[in-house]
């Protein structure tokens, strides 16, 4: 009596559970949910249009960050040097348009350029060096909040850029980066748009392009992946210059918004673009998250710092709570990761 051969499990389909358990997201959106019932609750005024608005706009402002940084973390590298990249990239475009007497445009320009010549600088070293990331990225770290702070005081004479207000092309360079649109009869800030198009964009990287294949291999394993082809060295180098690009995108909104800069902003901020990326689901190890997580996990973030003002509670617990999210939210994602091999 002949028996049935084993269905090859290439031509297997996956139930619907399997599918949605496998989602690097699945915790964070479960987070979300709990952190808004919770403060819709505890806070009466937190379901208010103005205070969504508020906690989209926090939000969007580790947002833009954390989507790159998810990137990077998928590729399995870090990048320690975001927070001061902001400020950079700031202080570069104020400083070059006010000393040079320039349209308020070529600052910006000269800003981007700069910044992503730091994305390929630490692209660039870690690739050539071998060296982990944590220690390449830890001196460009430390070498930018010197910079910062030294050529600021060098040329200002003090630890703030001039203002830059008055200066031509302030306006509608402040309309692109740093404007409010009214939408429904709520205010919201540009950043929201620019958060959800960059997410957009990362999320089509990662699915639907061969890109965004050769990312997944490299975060798996980089001999492995060079072994069947995936460029390993421009991949990496290509990631930590899309970081260095939101950089960008966010020093233009922190000098647009404000008109100067202070040369000692954003260091720490870097952990809390990490800790978007893992609460939406990115592993330490790499291989393994998703740009819509990373946008969860910013959310998160928005809905918990507001959320706490808006609940009239002391704001030093702030980085308790985010602790707290942080090791629920890495439990969680193990769990429903076993919960997806188990269906298997």
């Amino acid at each position: 009596m002949s028996t049935a051969a084993p269905a090859d499990e290439r031509l297997l389909t996956r139930s619907h559970l399997r599918r949605v358990l496998s989602r690097p997201e699945l915790g964070a959106v479960v987070g979300a949910a709990a952190v808004f019932v919770f403060f819709s609750f505890v806070a009466d005024s937190f379901l208010q249009a103005s205070s969504l608005s508020t906690v989209l706009y926090a939000s969007s402002t580790i947002g833009i960050m954390a989507v790159p940084v998810a990137l990077l973390m998928i590729g399995g590298e870090f990048d320690l040097s975001t927070g001061v990249m902001v400020t950079t990239s700031a202080l570069v475009s104020s400083m070059f348009s006010y000393q040079m007497t320039a349209n308020v445009w070529v600052g910006v320009g000269v800003s981007l350029l700069t910044t992503l010549a730091i994305g390929f600088f630490n692209g660039f070293m870690l690739t050539r060096t071998k060296l982990p990331s944590f220690i390449i990225t830890l001196g460009t770290f430390l070498m930018l909040t010197g910079l910062n702070l030294g050529f600021t005081k060098l040329i200002s004479g003090t630890v703030s850029t001039k203002t830059i207000g008055d200066m031509e092309g302030f306006e509608s360079a402040r309309t692109v980066f740093a404007s409010h649109l009214t939408i429904g009869g709520v205010d919201l800030q540009v950043t929201i748009l620019w958060w959800l198009g960059l997410v957009a964009l990362a999320t089509w990287v990662l699915l639907r392009t061969r890109v965004g294949n050769w990312i997944f291999a490299v975060g798996g394993g980089a001999d492995a992946a060079r072994a069947v082809g995936v460029p390993v060295n421009k991949t990496k180098i290509g990631l930590y210059m899309a970081v260095a690009f939101c950089a960008w995108i966010s020093g233009q909104h922190l000098l647009m918004s404000y008109d100067v800069v202070q040369s000692g902003e954003g260091v720490g901020n870097e952990f809390l673009y990490i800790i978007a990326a893992v609460i939406g689901g990115c592993l330490m190890t790499g291989g393994y998250g998703s740009a819509i997580g990373s946008a969860v996990g910013a959310f998160i973030f928005g809905m918990t710092s507001k959320g706490i003002v808006y609940a009239q509670w002391n704001p030093d617990w702030f980085k308790f709570f985010l602790g707290a999210m942080l090791l629920l939210a890495t439990l969680l994602n193990a769990w429903v990761r076993k919960r997806a091999e188990a269906t298997k």
